[in-house]
């Protein structure tokens, strides 16, 4: 169910970035068409009644809840309604328009491929289109936008410049019966200080925001073992930047998926942060993993050991491999230990790609 992902050493290690000739190239809708339309006023105007119509739905659902009736299975989400084949290519051509999608690195370029837009959104990458950089330990796990980066001190962690989020709100407690390699905290110091396991270690983060036209699959950063999993169910508010810098600890009432586990020095977690009608969230080896589903309640969250008696270790993920992917857009936060001559490679407000280097020793 999982395969490797070459790891040979990419030009941007090699220092060699992709020039003009290499250009970023937009499959669009023709001109006439597209001014017609009016883009950024439908997008607007659907978004909205679509994002009305899901509130509803929810509110009915809450109500039935309520009653004690049983909420009738849904056989299909919004997102996964099949388009009629002449709707596919103007829709999909709007969208690609507006949010700058290159559609020539796509596996699949002609549009009447992709029957709903959970697949235009989940779309794959020619094999070649993302090279894996070999140089560095820890690689971008997703194409997208760096918020913030850096180590983490008093127990906080900034999601953007200036706006913070508890350490502990974001990961969880932790309790004795976790197959995690450190014990339960007593006090905000000491959750910080549990989660680093090698003495002369540091704990650092990196928050990377997906944009709706960027590539929606993400993959393991570097060479690790993942033994836990834990799922807030909550909010699907926007983490555009714009939005993170107005509410605080925005990605601790989002949904999200926390991934735990150890790389070779030390404690290591990959978050996948769920956005606006985006609580779809796939982990590719989690089969038991059920995202966006009204069974669970806002404010509890439920765990997943894979370490058991047969498997001593949990899933082991060569850096690059494929992990999860998203539906539209979303942020991954990468938290872990690492020596303190570990250096980040980044700028704050880059664009980076999945594949090119966030930080070595």
């Amino acid at each position: 169910w999982r395969r490797p992902w070459g790891t040979g050493v990419c030009g941007y290690c090699t220092g060699s970035r992709r020039g003009g000739a290499d250009a970023r190239k937009v499959h669009t809708a023709p001109a006439r068409t597209l001014f017609l339309l009016r883009p950024l006023p439908i997008l607007l105007a659907t978004g909205g009644g679509y994002t009305g119509y899901r509130q509803y739905e929810k509110y009915r659902e809450r109500e039935l809840e309520k009653l004690g009736l049983e909420i009738p299975p849904k056989l299909a989400g919004h997102w996964e309604v099949e388009l009629p084949h002449w709707l596919r290519r103007p829709v999909y051509s709007l969208y690609i328009w507006t949010f700058g999608v290159n559609m020539k690195e796509a596996a699949v370029e002609d549009l009447h491929h992709y029957r709903n837009l959970s697949e235009f959104f989940r779309r794959k990458l020619k094999p070649q289109a993302r090279p894996v950089c070999g140089l560095h330990s820890v690689i971008s796990p997703s194409d997208g936008k760096i918020l913030n980066f850096g180590q983490v001190k008093n127990c906080e962690v900034e999601q953007v410049k200036g706006v913070t989020y508890s350490l502990e709100s974001f990961l969880g407690p932790r309790t004795c019966t976790e197959d995690l390699p450190f014990s339960p905290a007593t006090s905000c110091d000491s959750f910080k200080n549990q989660l680093v396991t090698r003495e002369g270690n540091e704990l650092y983060h990196c928050v990377i925001y997906l944009a709706p036209g960027d590539y929606h699959c993400f993959h393991s950063p570097t060479d690790w073992t993942v033994s836990h999993r834990r799922h807030f169910p909550g909010s699907l508010m926007s983490v555009n930047p714009g939005m993170a810098r107005w509410i605080k600890e925005l990605f601790c009432h989002n949904e999200r998926v926390v991934l735990t586990g150890d790389w070779k020095h030390g404690f290591f977690s990959l978050t996948a942060v769920g956005a606006t009608n985006v609580g779809s969230i796939r982990i590719y080896f989690d089969q038991d993993l059920h995202t966006n589903s009204p069974r669970y309640s806002k404010g509890s969250y439920n765990d997943f050991s894979f370490v058991t008696h047969t498997n001593k270790e949990g899933v082991p993920m060569r850096k690059g491999e494929h992990l999860g992917e998203f539906n539209l857009g979303s942020t991954i936060v990468l938290i872990f230990e690492a020596p303190k001559d570990f250096n980040f490679q980044l700028k704050a407000g880059q664009k980076i790609r999945f594949g090119e280097p966030l930080g070595s020793l």
